[in-house]
């Protein structure tokens, strides 16, 4: 049983969180795509002339694509450990962990496509 408590305990969990990123970037290339699409993201999202709440969302929306990648792909892993063995719910676990992550895509994609066109749908018209 882990004893660790007050500081101990947080330095012991970010470094369990930092393995974890670094299995994410090795195992998973989905992760690293993504991790390259945050930054661009980032980077356009400071080059934009847009408030700083419409920063935050640009930049949340492709943060939360990046963090349900990594629960996505921990389901994978527990589902690929218990049995290799086709099964109805590994698949389903599989399925919605994916079908989350595509939920995510499509809010950045939303949030995106929303600022973007507030700010520059006076130039289209």
């Amino acid at each position: 049983m882990n004893q660790a408590t007050g500081l101990t305990r947080i330095i012991k969990a970010a470094g369990y969180s930092w393995g974890g990123l670094r299995a994410a970037w090795k195992n998973e290339a989905a992760f690293r795509q993504e991790i390259a699409l945050l930054v661009v993201a980032i980077i356009l999202a400071s080059w934009l002339d847009v408030t700083i709440i419409e920063r935050i969302l640009l930049i949340g929306s492709v943060v939360l694509i990046v963090a349900f990648e990594i629960i996505n792909s921990a389901i994978e892993a527990v589902v690929d450990r218990i049995g290799t063995e086709r099964h109805e719910l590994s698949g389903r676990a599989k399925d919605m962990g994916s079908a989350a992550v595509l939920i995510m895509i499509l809010l950045a994609l939303f949030v995106w496509v929303s600022v973007l066109w507030s700010h520059f749908s006076r130039y289209i018209s």
